[in-house]
């Protein structure tokens, strides 16, 4: 394939995936173009292809066409198109649409014939400072033709020879996916004997009885357009020649037909391929598919392998029952010779696949993108590699290099373009183009000639920590043009140059082999070029390493038991160590009985499951530490009974990591007694302060042997630790050495500082001690600030040593102050104390509230105003105002009520008015105002009086009722207790009450204010009344007054509870009820009497029939007939009596015969054979009443059935 060029005449072939790099200064040192959008954002550019269509673009003709082509560049590139190596104007067809800012072209082909638009296609990106192309992109339609109209023969085959089925399917775009399935749409079963081969035909290596079949189907499924064609269905028919042979020697009487071998049984063939050698061409970085499909009677199994080399384990898989090898990512090590041996018991055979390997052009070194400063040198190179070998072409933005404007700075030397001493604005984008008869490659590279100041692309101030004794890496990627040099300094002073422990990389990076805690600091970088330089600042921190101290130890524990491993490890302050339980190098198991707690594992009943190895691993964000012990679980042995007792005390108290205000101390704990420790007490002495008290400090978990301390200065330390387990306290340990530290300044100042005044011109100020423990250290005083508040004055000191408060004399009265207590001692001052306000001393307001005014709102409220005193004459804080007032005397009175006392109402804060609630009607008041602060009131302001209008009275003093008559009542009452205004009278209001407590009609009186008592009369009788009685004024009724009475002579029943027994109507209602029972149970034990039953032979004797008597026993007469009329009804007998002596009863006399209440004429009989049948009666009659006894009801029963 010949290489591609950018004029008319000649294909252009390009492809390729830019990647940037900057090569600079004399051709020996490259740059690469940072990525920091912020640093590419200023710089200018040429494009830079970023997004393409695949070389190869087969498209569904259902759809739209989307030829992909993005760029990027400063400024933003502009796109044009060639097709077919003309240019394409998108413009003019309405069918194409190039997206905005981009190169991408979608093509709209509905309606119109795809076919149109198929062919080469190839994308410019253009900006001022270069050009760059794109792949030619062929475009093709997909395509899924038809199979030709054929005519399959139906194949009759001896069973146990090999068949092929081809399938042939047509040629569509891509090829299609072939299977085959039967009219059932089900694949057909594929095994070692009946195989597809990769070209889709099916392969038999022998036929059997059950390939019978007459839908052999071969299906294609062409993938763009998802459509499947199906060939014409083949049918096979298997003979059985054993069968038929069988046959043959019978009618031919043939007794030697059969060979000594079974019928057909044959060594393997090949089928596919034909002949001993083939040839198969495989290219670079495909896959190669080899394949041998044999014949033979038994089926043959396939074998493989390479002559003179071994399969690519690897890269190598079979297929379809090992007939297909394939190899992925071919390489020129896959070239050889491939045998595939197909063996069965009767021999085997054997077929040579000779397998080349040519290669399209690939990439060793694509050329990259350059950013060179005026007058440096660089370097293009485009290696490339493949077979044949590929022919190499240059272009300079999309114009073959032969063919673009002389640039004497320019040479090309086959895959290398020299650019010396490059000048400003020779900016341009170069193609490279590989190709051979298998393919072709395309580079696009930029040649951007910059002048740009050093810039540092790695993030300030960042912080590296590292282990000590690992590498320390110091990052200082930066940029410009022409390339930065790097220089190191150590805290701003020390230069670093290469060498023992330092090694600067050539990307500026600064590497530190071996670092120690010396190294730790803070390092400048300095880019800098011969436009400028640039600096910035990292800081390195070595750290100690993690260390286990105390590792978990083997354990022997009996079934049942606790096991408990310990891992102590020391770490770098700084760091917060994780720790990590595994068992058998996996998770713990998911069991409440293993517990981790801090640096602890305990495994609680043990059981046979826990055997193994425990490792504890301890981490930190930058290292590790790891120990394991074995866990070994033995046979209980028996114990004696348990005994629990107190803890024996922790010894061996040590003070480790010891600081101005820490230690840690760590301890052995003594024996538990068989009472887990549940925490450790610890206890000091300070020897210089308090020598023999011991103190509690802190306390920790029982599993816990070490614990960090905070202490305070100025203090002589000595520790102990006590343990606690279920029993109690251990004994103290043995105390541990002295730990003192050293005296500070005070780290607090004293708390709860007020200022206030006590009396007029002074001003109080209190505190609340620093303790001794907090003084942190010898000659502790306090230092007491103050100056009055919004003055331009300094601050007044006092420095005052073990007082809780200083007094301030001569202070104006109650003023604001500002307040500072600071604590010194004598290694110095506390930190800046806050200012508090506090005031001075207040004294009684100087004067009264002006302008009391009252407005008088009804009877019973008033609102009293005033003017506010002035603050400053308040000489005290504002607690509010009070009210004095007091009754004089009613309007209606002459003289003064002495008994009424004087109230008070207060009222909070700076108020100027108040509402006086509880007055009373028609009254004379009094009120002074006053004003109020902490050390009491002010004068009073001028009294003040005012009058309340008239209220409605209260209610009579009493009202009696007397001199009851049976149709009168005398009332008499007495006047209001307070009369609030001018009395007008009073109101009576009266009505009857009967019996069930409803009230009759009201009646009104009213009565001039000189009456009190009245004579009701034309009352009714035994009647129960109540009365309703008020006094009135003008400003209306007041509250009432009731009472309640009877106009019965007995004056002694003054209420309502009447005894109900001895009324006359109830006794009426009671007489009248027991009346109507005992009709009632008259008339139910006559209609029970009609209706019972009788004993058999009364009921023959009592009803016989009127017109056949039965003969008589003793003359064999016929009995008596006697008609209904002739008896009278004098003679009828009670209802429910017994019939007379002579057996008869008169039908006329009583319609209520057991026929009457019968249900049915058909007689029953008993067991006894006595009858128990009834006769049917009357319908009007009560049925249920005919099964009842035929003796006489009682009364009982009389009501029962009339219920």
């Amino acid at each position: 394939m010949t290489h591609p060029t950018m004029d008319k005449n000649r294909k252009w072939v390009p492809g390729f995936g830019a990647m940037l790099l900057i090569l600079l200064s004399h051709t020996t040192s490259a740059l690469e173009v940072p990525l920091d959008p912020k640093v590419l954002e200023g710089l200018p550019q040429p494009p830079t292809i970023t997004l393409q269509s695949p070389k190869d673009y087969i498209f569904d003709p259902r759809e739209n066409i989307v030829i992909h082509c993005e760029a990027k560049g400063k400024p933003h590139p502009s796109f044009s198109w060639t097709r077919n190596g003309t240019h394409f104007d998108v413009e003019k067809d309405s069918k194409v649409l190039m997206k905005p800012g981009s190169g991408t072209l979608v093509i709209d082909i509905s309606g119109e014939k795809a076919e149109a638009y198929e062919g080469t296609y190839q994308c410019t990106a253009h900006n001022e400072h270069g050009t760059a192309v794109s792949n030619n992109i062929v475009i093709r339609q997909s395509r899924s033709p038809l199979w030709s109209k054929e005519r399959n023969e139906a194949i009759v085959v001896q069973m146990g020879v090999s068949l092929v089925l081809q399938c042939r399917p047509p040629a569509g775009l891509p090829p299609p996916v072939i299977f085959w399935m039967d009219n059932n749409f089900q694949r057909l079963p594929l095994d070692k004997r009946v195989s597809q081969a990769l070209n889709g035909d099916l392969y038999f290596s022998n036929v059997l009885p059950e390939d019978n079949r007459n839908d052999y189907i071969c299906y294609a499924r062409f993938p763009h357009t998802q459509t499947i064609q199906q060939k014409q269905p083949i049918s096979v028919t298997v003979l059985d020649m054993e069968a038929m042979n069988e046959t043959v020697a019978a009618l031919y009487n043939v007794t030697d037909f059969y060979s000594d071998s079974p019928e057909g049984e044959r060594r393997p063939g090949f089928m596919t391929p034909l002949g001993i050698t083939s040839t198969k061409m495989v290219l670079r970085g495909e896959t190669l598919e080899l394949e041998c499909i044999a014949d033979g009677l038994p089926t043959p199994e396939i074998s493989w392998q390479k002559d003179g080399g071994e399969l690519p384990s690897s890269r190598m898989s079979f297929y379809n029952f090992k007939k297909t090898l394939k190899v992925s990512d071919v390489n020129e090590a896959d070239a050889g010779d491939y045998r595939c041996t197909a063996t069965n018991k009767l021999g085997t055979a054997q077929h040579v696949i000779k397998v080349s390997v040519k290669a399209a052009p690939f990439w060793v070194s694509a050329p990259r993108n350059l950013i060179l400063a005026p007058n440096e040198t660089g370097i293009l190179t485009c290696r490339v590699n493949g077979e044949p070998k590929p022919k190499i072409s240059w272009f300079v933005n999309g114009v073959p290099i032969e063919n673009a404007p002389e640039d004497h700075s320019r040479k090309v030397d086959d895959d290398t373009v020299i650019l010396s001493f490059v000048k400003t604005g020779s900016s341009a984008v170069y193609q490279c183009n590989a190709s051979n008869e298998f393919g072709y490659l395309l580079a696009n590279a930029f040649v951007n000639v910059l002048a740009e100041a050093p810039r540092v692309l790695t993030p300030p101030n960042g912080v590296y920590q590292v282990i000590t004794n690992n590498p320390a890496l110091l990052h200082c990627a930066s940029f410009g043009s022409p390339i930065p040099t790097i220089t190191w300094f150590k805290d701003s002073q020390t230069s670093v140059k290469n060498g023992d422990p330092y090694v600067i990389h050539e990307n500026g990076t600064l590497e530190i082999h071996v670092a120690q805690p010396l190294h730790s600091g803070k390092y400048t970088c300095i880019a800098s070029n011969n436009l400028g330089l640039k600096e910035n600042h990292v800081y390195l921190e070595v750290k100690e390493p993690t260390r286990i101290l105390k590792q978990p130890e083997y354990k022997d524990v009996q079934r049942g038991m606790s096991a408990v491993f310990e891992c102590k490890v020391k770490h770098d302050p700084s760091l917060i160590p994780t720790v990590i339980w595994l068992k058998d190098n996996g998770e713990l198991p998911d069991d409440e009985r293993f517990d981790v707690d801090g640096d602890s594992l305990t495994i609680r009943d043990v059981t046979d499951e826990d055997e193994g190895t425990y490792t504890c691993i301890q981490n930190t964000t930058l290292d590790q530490d790891s120990a394991s012990a074995m866990l070994t679980v033995v046979e209980p042995t028996p114990t004696p009974p348990i005994v629990y007792g107190n803890p024996d005390p922790p010894t061996d108290l040590e003070i480790t990591d010891q600081a101005e205000r820490s230690v840690q101390l760590t301890w052995t704990p003594g024996d538990e007694h068989n009472s887990p420790t549940q925490k450790f007490l610890i206890q000091y002495e300070d020897l210089l302060h308090q020598p023999g008290v011991w103190i509690n400090l802190t306390d920790t978990p029982g599993t816990s042997t070490t614990v960090q301390l905070n202490l305070s200065p100025y203090v002589y330390y000595s520790f102990r630790v006590l343990a606690l387990n279920g029993v109690g306290y251990s004994r103290p340990s043995q105390p541990s050495s002295q730990y003192r530290t050293n005296p500070s300044a005070p780290d607090e100042n004293p708390s709860d500082v007020q200022g206030v005044g006590t009396q007029p011109g002074n001003l109080v100020i209190s505190w609340t001690p620093l303790t001794g423990f907090l003084a942190n250290g010898p000659g502790l005083e306090y230092k007491v600030l103050w100056r009055q508040k919004d003055v331009e004055e300094d601050w007044s000191s006092k420095t005052v040593a073990n007082v809780s408060q200083f007094i301030v004399s001569g202070t104006p009265t109650y003023v604001p102050y500002e307040i500072k207590v600071q604590a010194i001692n004598d290694y110095g001052s506390g930190p800046e104390p806050e200012v508090v306000i506090g005031y001075s001393g207040e004294d009684l307001p100087l004067s009264a509230p002006d302008s009391v005014q009252v407005m008088v709102h009804n009877s019973t409220l008033a609102e009293v105003h005033w003017e506010p005193v002035s603050l400053q004459s308040v000489r005290g804080k504002l607690q509010g105002y009070k009210v004095y007032f007091r009754r004089i005397r009613g309007l209606h009175e002459t003289q003064e009520d002495t008994e009424q006392q004087e109230q008070v109402l207060t009222f909070s804060g700076n108020r100027s008015e108040g509402r006086l609630p509880g007055l009373q009607p028609y009254s004379l008041y009094n009120l002074t105002v006053r004003v109020l602060n902490i050390k009491g009131e002010g004068p009073a302001s001028p009294s003040k009086t005012f009058e309340t209008p008239e209220g409605v009275p209260g209610p009579p003093s009493f009202l009696n009722v007397i001199n009851p008559g049976l149709d009168s009542l005398t009332l008499e009452w007495g006047p209001p207790m307070n009369n609030n205004g001018r009395l007008a009278g009073y109101t009576l209001k009266y009505q009857p009450v009967n019996t069930t407590n409803e009230l009759g009609p009201v009646k009104v009186i009213n009565f001039l204010a000189n009456e009190t008592t009245i004579t009701l009369g034309n009352l009714n009788s035994s009647m129960l009344y109540k009365f309703y009685m008020s006094a009135k004024t003008i400003k209306g009724s007041g509250p009432i007054i009731t009472e309640e009475a009877f106009t019965a002579m007995d004056t002694t029943v003054p209420n309502r509870q009447v005894d109900i027994a001895t009324q006359g109507w109830f006794i009426g209602l009671m007489c009248a009820i027991a009346l109507l029972i005992l009709v009632l149970l008259i008339v139910c034990f006559i209609k029970r009497n009609k209706g019972g039953k009788y004993p058999v032979k009364e009921k023959e004797d009592a009803h016989q029939d009127p017109e056949i008597q039965p003969m008589k026993e003793d003359d064999g007469t016929f009995g008596e007939y006697r008609s209904m009329e002739s008896d009278t009804e004098d003679h009828k007998p009670l209802k429910g009596s017994r019939t007379p002596s002579n057996g008869t009863v008169r039908r006329d006399e009583s319609d209520d015969s057991l026929v009457d209440y019968g249900e049915g004429g058909d007689g029953q009989f008993n067991e006894d054979g006595s009858f128990i049948g009834q006769y049917s009666g009357k319908k009007e009659k009560d049925t249920h009443e005919g099964n009842e006894s035929s003796e006489a009801p009682s009364p009982v029963n009389a009501m029962n059935s009339f219920v």
